[in-house]
């Protein structure tokens, strides 16, 4: 072992101890390795940064902005209404969205699988008032299973795929994979449902994603040429009840018909009362393509074309606008602003909205063209509530976002274009579209994950080329030597899964698959069953946050630790092996 070799080893030893235990982020943990890494002439200072823009750096930022711009447009609206019910016990939710996600991930990339789904888990998450910590975690296991499938579900299998055409002379084809993958993935998705969510370990008391937000009585407008029109007024209560909202009355004509005036017909411009928390009111105009306002204000209210955003705004005694109505200080024709709510200490509110005077104490959702929020708050005198990241949600572009999105994922999936390209154009497109407000971009990006990928990468990159992975196969080699067929495959996948769950799964493949092939001509049998065993295995990086990059894109958000990973990981990969290596045999004989 060189000098090199040694200190690598060690320096991944010390970083893998340092993020189990916990007691410092993964993100300084991992520059300061590399860091190490540098000082100790392991790692060339030229070639340092180049995990920063390597394309697995970029893929995760990328879409985690995708992703923010499909909540955006509406479409995780739009799946989670007709899929997905909050009320739906967590093993049953799992499942389902879990059987998505593979079936996705198998005729997509994995990752643009999750992208799709993680913003509609989270969503649930929220509704069902628990930590979205519970779900993402299966939700990313069950897209990295369904990947292993197909041809095109994950990147191992196609570069599999083509070192077989390099040894053998023929590619596998689209669904060589799936007998032992498939089964694989379904063993899986079973595990994940029933019992591994369990595992995944509970930090306090689960929480409401709406807890401590006020609930406003709002008003929304019902417009021109709506399907709604005709419809009575209680056949609206299924929709209000999914998205959490309260359906207080009817005002016809600036007059309020009290109660809930349940059979009456709407007609167009008819407002409708309602109590609701702000992410909950926009969810439900979106879902039901309801107006902010009249079509007078709207059309002020949107001029700019800019974009919306919304603002809370608490009202002292010299505001301009206490003791006055939205209506008497001009807050749309001076401001283009349109007061959506007003939250008084949980009291009803029982005139119209822009005809109401404004007390002291009183909180107001305003929503004024992007941008202008300080300008508008400043000029009612008022006082801004702390940042909640509000947003408004563009659902009259939602199968834009759906279709720019879908247009770059089979592009990618047929190889037309390189993934982190595609979906870099998705962002474009999404900023273009006004989609996604270009000021936004960088506050989706979780950027500790970002760099303890480009921390990380250059390290394993160190490694192989100081020959740490050719020392690693050499001595599977000389172990297994004597040794039965199955027992041999079962060592090859637990030393593979273990550098995939190091390096890069890609990087996996590459190294593992000659070894794979060596091993087969030692032994005098068909390459096959050994390739196949490297391409699961290398799919099968469930221990670490780093080893894949649906498991780093959920690290952020379902606020785990790095040492999270094995609880449901280690049993998983486990099954996996039990269930493969008898697959193997049986579909892909020596």
């Amino acid at each position: 072992m060189t000098t090199d070799q040694i200190i690598l080893f060690a320096l991944f030893a010390a970083v893998f101890a340092l993020l189990l235990w916990g007691r410092f982020r993964y993100d300084l943990v991992a520059f300061s390795a590399l860091m190490a890494g540098v000082v100790l002439g392991v790692v060339p200072s030229d070639r340092a940064f180049e995990g920063f823009g390597h394309p697995a750096t970029l893929v995760v930022a990328l879409v985690l902005v995708v992703s923010a711009g499909l909540v955006r447009s509406g479409a995780v609206f739009l799946i989670t209404r007709t899929l997905v019910d909050s009320s739906r016990a967590l093993g049953g939710h799992i499942a389902l969205m879990g059987g998505i996600g593979a079936v996705l991930s198998a005729f997509m990339n994995n990752v643009a699988a999750l992208a799709l789904l993680m913003p509609v888990d989270i969503q649930t998450a929220r509704k069902a008032g628990r930590a979205p910590g519970l779900s993402l975690m299966p939700l990313s296991f069950a897209t990295i299973l369904g990947g292993m499938a197909t041809l095109i579900g994950t990147p191992p299998n196609i570069i599999i795929a083509s070192i077989r055409q390099d040894y053998i002379g023929e590619p596998f084809r689209m669904f060589d994979f799936a007998p032992v993958g498939g089964l694989a993935a379904i063993a899986g998705l079973i595990f994940v449902a029933l019992i591994g969510w369990r595992l995944i370990p509970v930090r306090g008391e689960a929480s409401n994603g709406d807890a401590g937000l006020a609930q406003y009585i709002a008003e929304l407008t019902v417009p021109e040429k709506s399907e709604h029109i005709g419809k009575r007024l209680a056949e609206l209560d299924e929709d209000a009840e999914k998205s959490d909202v309260a359906i207080l009355g009817l005002i016809r004509d600036g007059q309020r018909r009290y109660g809930r005036a349940s059979n009456t017909l709407l007609q167009a411009g008819d407002v409708l009362v309602l109590e609701a928390t702000p992410d909950a009111l926009d969810e439900f105009r979106a879902a039901l393509e309801l107006a902010f306002s009249d079509a007078a204000r709207e059309e002020k209210l949107t001029a700019a074309g800019e974009g919306l955003e919304v603002v809370e705004v608490v009202i002292p005694e010299t505001a301009r606008i206490a003791g006055k109505t939205a209506q008497a200080v001009g807050l749309t024709w001076r401001k283009s602003a349109v007061l959506m709510g007003i939250s008084r200490h949980g009291q009803r509110i029982t005139e119209q909205m822009r005809q109401t005077e404004i007390r002291p104490g009183d909180i107001l959702l305003l929503l004024c063209p992007k941008g202008q929020g300080g300008e508008v708050t400043e000029w009612l005198g008022a006082l801004p509530l702390a940042e909640r990241g509000l947003a408004v949600t563009a659902n009259d572009k939602v199968w834009l976002a759906i279709g720019l999105f879908g247009a770059a994922v089979a592009a990618a999936s047929f190889g037309l274009i390189y993934l982190p390209v595609a979906l870099g154009l998705v962002v474009i497109g999404y900023v273009l579209t006004r989609i996604m407000p270009i000021t936004e971009i960088y506050d989706h990006i979780e950027w500790p994950v970002v760099v303890l990928l480009g921390s990380m990468i250059p390290l394993g990159t160190a490694l192989e080329s100081a020959g740490g992975t050719r020392l690693i196969a050499e001595s599977l080699v000389g172990l297994t030597d004597g040794w039965p067929a199955w027992a041999i495959l079962t060592v090859l996948m637990v030393v593979t899964m273990t550098l995939s769950d190091v390096l890069n799964n890609t990087a996996t493949a590459i190294v593992a698959a000659p070894v794979g092939i060596q091993m087969a001509n030692t032994l005098g049998v068909s390459p096959d069953p050994f390739l196949m065993a490297v391409a699961v295995a290398a799919s099968s990086a469930y221990l670490t946050p780093i080893g894949h990059k649906n498991n780093t894109l959920i690290l952020g958000p379902g606020g785990y630790r790095f040492g999270d990973y094995w609880r449901m990981g280690l049993p998983l990969e486990a099954l996996v092996i039990a269930v493969s290596i008898p697959a193997i045999l049986v579909f892909w004989p020596f």
